[in-house]
């Protein structure tokens, strides 16, 4: 296993989120599926970021929820846990508004159906696959990978 700290395990899941922000997000509890998402992210915000829908999204409700994420190169996992709230300053619905975010809405900013919801994070799981080489080479041969120093990081956050 690599010798990262869980904080450097939490930097590299913001960056790869950043260069990739798509998620799976579900209400827990609910007994409804995940449903794809882009995150907004703000490099200034560490234990939130947002979500744009509208409010008939079986997200709408806010609550407990989850929020699943894989890098472009499947190199990193995380698992989040946080809870959903509606959003209601209009300086941050403001903030990230964009021209792509204005097409899912027939009335622009002013659509009666713009939901903006924040994610709070509470905590959150995050893999690593940075085998060591080792490792890497039993993959590629069909070998069996044993021992945490041959199949990559794993931490336990607080976010």
């Amino acid at each position: 296993m690599s010798d990262k700290s869980p904080t450097e395990i939490r930097e590299a899941m913001w960056k790869a989120m950043a260069a990739s922000p798509y998620v799976m997000l579900g209400l827990t509890g609910k007994h409804t599926h995940s449903e794809p998402m882009y995150a907004v992210l703000d490099e200034d915000a560490d234990s939130e970021f947002w979500f744009y829908t509208k409010r008939d999204n079986r997200a709408a409700e806010g609550g407990a929820a989850m929020v699943q994420f894989i890098a472009k190169g499947h190199d990193l996992f995380a698992c989040i846990a946080g809870t959903l709230t509606e959003e209601t300053d209009p300086a941050i619905i403001d903030k990230y508004w964009s021209t792509h975010v204005e097409a899912w809405y027939e009335q622009g900013r002013q659509d009666p159906s713009l939901l903006m919801l924040r994610f709070d994070l509470d905590s959150a799981e995050i893999w690593e696959t940075d085998q060591s080489l080792l490792g890497k080479l039993k993959m590629f041969t069909g070998q069996t990978i044993r021992g945490r120093d041959e199949a990559g990081s794993h931490a336990k956050v607080d976010v």
